[in-house]
């Protein structure tokens, strides 16, 4: 009898041990993975001393406002894709209400290389005709709005200067603090002047380790780019009596250089820019309205020696808020 209640016990004791052996994996066992949501949203403003477009202000050295709203879907993790609609208010010589990007494209990973390929365009509606004559050099009538609209300086610019490019990005994460990039860009018609267009630049960025600040929750980076901008020949509405079919834009080179610190959605960067442009051929290039006339070599394409300062150096100090719906907005 001893014998039977002992193995009673024993057998009591071992199913035990197995249950509760059972309830401990079940406890430790991991929930289902959360499901895969492609969607995301990402938008921002800014708020700037100048804004400055590849060596060029497109603001005449005034303060701007941007924004930007752009949808994206991820394929998968390695491949995401986007459109997206942004403006900035500038200040150019046709008087165009500001600038609206439309845009969209592709991104795709592959370890610490990203692409980034798409289509930008640039829209400046609520612009008029500057030129001053009822027809151009080649003979070719402009209207009356051209002829009646026209810049003391003698600069031109077309009402409608909306045109598109072309891009393809990649940029190489060396580690958490390194990052380098290349970027392409291409237009038919810069600005719908005529003239084809071609940018290209390299990339680096040095991002601060996030202790350097203790436990602020401040970042730090510094940035910096050189570019080079190619350029065709322009049509006749750009002519000169020289070169009444239209003239070739100097080719020029770019660079900027920047410090910027970061705070949860908010960047401050501040940033210094500036370019190889000559103020004779930043006056030709820009059509700027605040030119100054005779003060720099007369030229087939600067008839009238005119200058300008919207292609020089130029500091930045931008503002700006960036935020995506998955991260910012669960």
């Amino acid at each position: 009898m001893k014998k039977l209640i002992l193995a009673a016990a024993v057998l009591a004791m071992t199913a035990g041990s197995s249950f509760a052996a059972d309830m401990a994996v079940k406890a430790l066992k991991a929930p289902p993975p959360a499901p895969f949501d492609p969607w995301d949203v990402a938008f921002g403003s800014a708020l700037m001393n100048d804004y400055i477009f590849r060596g060029v202000t497109q603001s005449n050295h005034k303060p701007s406002v941007a924004a930007y709203f752009e949808p994206r879907y991820n394929v998968t993790k390695d491949l995401q894709l986007y459109v997206g609609v942004s403006g900035e208010s500038i200040s150019f010589a046709n008087r165009a209400a500001a600038e609206i990007d439309v845009y969209g494209g592709i991104r795709p990973t592959f370890g610490a290389f990203a692409l980034d390929i798409g289509v930008w365009g640039y829209l400046y509606p609520g612009g008029t005709c500057q030129f001053g004559t009822p027809t151009d050099f080649a003979g070719k009538s402009q209207g009356t709005e051209c002829a009646t609209n026209f810049l003391l300086n003698g600069n031109t610019m077309k009402k409608d200067v909306s045109f598109f490019e072309v891009y393809g990005k990649g940029n190489y994460t060396v580690n958490d603090n390194w990052q380098f990039g290349v970027t392409e860009f291409y237009t038919p018609s810069f600005l719908n002047s005529g003239a084809w267009g071609n940018y290209t630049s390299v990339t680096g960025k040095f991002t601060a380790p996030p202790t350097i600040f203790g436990t602020s929750g401040v970042g730090m980076y510094v940035s910096g780019e050189f570019g080079r901008q190619w350029f065709g020949t322009t049509d006749s509405f750009y002519g000169t009596p020289a070169f009444p079919n239209g003239i070739h834009y100097a080719d020029y080179d770019t660079w900027n250089i920047g410090i910027g610190f970061t705070y949860k959605v908010f960047t401050l960067d501040l940033r210094y820019s500036d370019s190889d442009l000559s103020k004779g051929n930043c006056s030709v290039f820009t059509g700027a309205f605040n030119a100054q006339v005779g003060t720099t070599t007369v030229t087939g394409n600067n008839p009238l020696g005119t200058s300008s300062n919207w292609c020089g150096a130029a500091g930045i100090v931008k503002l700006s808020a960036d935020l995506t719906a998955m991260t910012n907005l669960k």
